[in-house]
């Protein structure tokens, strides 16, 4: 039951080229950096990352971005990452980007074991019709584009098709976790952390804070540690270590 590894490169140690990866965070809020750094750090390419968006500021997932680690990502949201928007419109990187409640609920299905839901989000767009640009050309054509969906009315409304998703790993990040891996996250950082993973077929958590079995309040865990199935206790350094993506000032 004792799920602590000895670093985070002993737990992304047999993460393979190409592997699906789903990663917790939103912005620079709850992101796994210290995981992703030991994936840098090996060298492992290929990927193919489900996360709300693709890091900022350099740092999060922007590492491995600008590295040309990543060959595909299914996120919600590109915002002010400018290498991710270059990468997408000269053809290096595929991209298929979909309603942010849809990718949450995508990652809870594949989590919960269903596979797939209906949604009325994207009726009548290019998200149920199909052919929302996933790859481009280089030239400013349109190298592969997503396919149609199938739509299916219930009580006369319109709903479409949505899988749930489901990855080789999951990196997500916590505040606190016991050495079962049972994870409590804190304020904006629970946000697609839980769903993360639960999507994962192994989840990796990093935890500011590592307790003993017995020491959270059963009512206080958000993740359960039947999703975890590894736990890297950070130094107190790595844990204080938190960018703020905006800064705003009231004077």
């Amino acid at each position: 039951m004792d799920k602590v590894a000895e670093s985070a490169a002993e737990a992304v140690a047999d993460l393979p080229e190409g592997a699906s990866l789903a990663v917790g965070g939103f912005g620079l809020s709850g992101v796994p950096t210290v995981l992703i750094e030991a994936i840098h750090a090996r060298g492992t390419g290929g990927l193919k990352v489900v996360s709300n968006n693709c890091g900022a500021m350099e740092s999060g997932l922007a590492v491995l971005l600008a590295a040309g680690r990543i060959a595909r990502v299914t996120g919600s949201y590109i915002g002010a990452n400018k290498e991710f928007a270059r990468q997408y419109l000269s053809g290096e990187l595929e991209v298929e980007l979909i309603p942010q409640g849809t990718l949450a609920e995508r990652l809870r299905a594949g989590g919960c074991g269903i596979p797939a839901f209906y949604t009325p989000a994207g009726v009548g767009t290019l998200v149920a019709d199909g052919g929302l640009p996933w790859r481009y050309d280089g030239a400013g054509g349109v190298a592969l584009a997503s396919p149609p969906k199938e739509v299916r009315a219930f009580d006369g409304v319109d709903h479409v098709l949505e899988h749930g998703i489901r990855t080789d790993f999951a990196l997500v990040r916590a505040a606190r976790g016991d050495r079962h891996g049972n994870l409590v996250l804190r304020r904006s950082a629970r946000n697609f952390n839980p769903l993360a993973a639960m999507a994962g077929r192994i989840t990796v958590a990093e935890v500011e804070e590592l307790v003993e079995p017995g020491e959270l309040d059963p009512d206080a865990i958000h993740v359960p540690g039947v999703f975890v199935q590894r736990v890297v206790a950070l130094t107190p350094a790595q844990a204080a270590d938190k960018r703020i993506e905006q800064r705003t000032v009231r004077g």
